[in-house]
């Protein structure tokens, strides 16, 4: 019963930060300067690095892709198979990684202090507003990161496979545009979407939502990291599932 109702209270969590961002308070200057302040500092420095190892990475899996499929001649479903195994697949699951391990698990450490110092508590006036102003901003910085910076990265692999394949030349440009608009097929356009939604979304609401209602318990700091770690990655573990079984079934 603890269990259920601890995801619970993070269920309730997510749907009243939704029910905040759709309401007029959320767009007053003051509540607004400090989602865009959350929003730059968990997006901001890991925009340019991550962005980079995604390339690097993904330069050597396109490369291993090309090589492979030429050998095999199946030069022609190269494309493809780096669409679907970088853009689809890889990007947005290291993406909601790398943001839940850089901001999202400093920000339910941050989130446990205020809260062993009591100055989160719900059945008070002053308490509400501090919830609202500590614990949302946190929520939307970490679901905007995880989409921006799998958005970037994904646009970028997508440069880098064309140029990879191509070159530096314009004349592959239609067939490329014809096999990438081949495999966004409308439904596999909606389950990248959705799997990116959600994912971004269990990165913002889990570590925080963990450190706001879990039952206080005298552990380590680290214990409760890994806590939170492993609930995080069941989730991202049961949308990737769901996803695979969208497009591939």
């Amino acid at each position: 019963m603890q269990w259920l109702r601890a995801w619970w209270r993070i269920i309730r969590l997510g749907a009243r930060v939704l029910a905040l961002a759709l309401s007029a308070p959320a767009y007053a200057p003051r509540f607004r300067r400090l989602v865009l302040a959350r929003i730059y500092l968990g997006t901001a420095p890991l925009l340019l690095w991550f962005t980079v190892l995604s390339s690097l990475l993904g330069l050597v899996i396109i490369r291993i892709v090309v090589v492979t499929a030429t050998s095999y001649g199946l030069s022609q479903y190269a494309l493809q198979m780096v669409v679907r195994v970088l853009v689809l697949e890889l990007i947005p699951l290291t993406a909601a990684i790398f943001v839940a391990l850089r901001v999202a698990l400093p920000d339910s450490g941050e989130t446990a202090a205020l809260r062993a110092r009591g100055v989160l508590h719900e059945h008070t006036r002053a308490g509400v507003e501090r919830l609202v102003r500590e614990v949302a901003p946190r929520v939307a910085a970490g679901v905007f990161a995880v989409v921006a910076l799998a958005a970037v990265s994904g646009v970028v692999t997508l440069i880098l496979a064309y140029l990879t394949i191509y070159g530096f030349v314009g004349g592959g440009l239609a067939q490329y545009t014809r096999t990438v608009g081949h495999v966004f097929h409308p439904s596999v356009t909606l389950v990248f979407v959705l799997k990116t939604f959600f994912l971004s979304l269990a990165v913002g609401l889990i570590p925080v939502g963990s450190a706001l209602y879990d039952a206080p318990q005298r552990r380590s700091r680290s214990s409760m990291e890994i806590r939170v770690l492993v609930r995080l990655f069941l989730v991202i573990l049961l949308i990737e599932a769901v996803s695979l079984v969208g497009n591939y079934y």
